[in-house]
């Protein structure tokens, strides 16, 4: 029986007061899915849910079944909790309303 050759990855992920990169070696033709399990990242973080969660591998968006490279870095983003544009919305509308200058028109 032939040993299946083993890759390096790492599974990162981060909430505001922690962050977490756990480097495992698994069996090459793994999936990300394969490897979260692994990491025991999900044990250490039980909020994460990889049904809502986005994961990507270095900051490229990818699925939990996409195949895994030596030396990938596995991510799981935590959702949003306002939406980027809505966020820049409201900063500006502050800085309007107290009288700071904006950038717009300079």
């Amino acid at each position: 029986m032939v040993a299946k050759k083993k890759i390096k990855v790492e599974i990162a992920y981060a909430t505001p007061e922690e962050q977490k990169i756990i480097v495992i070696q698994i069996d090459e033709g793994c999936n990300i899915a394969q490897a979260i399990e692994v990491s025991g990242i999900l044990q250490l973080f039980t909020t994460i849910d990889l049904k809502h969660q986005k994961i990507g591998i270095f900051s490229k968006k990818k699925k939990l079944s996409d195949l895994l490279e030596d030396g990938d870095r596995v991510e799981i983003y935590r959702p949003l909790i306002m939406d980027p544009k809505e966020a820049r919305r409201k900063r500006e509308q502050s800085r309007d309303s107290r009288g700071t200058p904006t950038s717009k028109g300079s």
